[in-house]
């Protein structure tokens, strides 16, 4: 069950990185309020690097910065490692 419970919030946290990377995109093209970066990296961080760095190239958004290019990509590796790990330990 606690396996469920987990694989559900890493699935919610992915589909919400990469939502939110193609809501800042389309902000940005239509000149709105803007999604912090800040909130990009948090929920990247919190198990949705799959979904921010799917997001990132599907929507081209915030490609240039390198911290961007270079920071998802590097959480997800993390945290693949620490579900491979998590579910060895199981």
């Amino acid at each position: 069950m606690l396996i469920k419970i987990i694989a559900l919030a890493i699935a919610v946290m992915n589909v919400l990185a990469f939502a939110l990377m193609g809501i800042d995109k389309h902000r940005a093209k239509a000149g709105k309020w803007r999604i912090k970066e800040a909130t990009l990296f948090l929920v990247t961080g919190l198990f949705g690097g799959l979904g921010g760095t799917l997001g990132m190239f599907a929507f081209r958004h915030k490609t240039k910065h390198w911290y961007f290019k270079l920071g998802f990509p590097a959480l997800l590796v993390l945290q693949i490692i620490i579900v491979a790990i998590g579910i060895k330990l199981l």
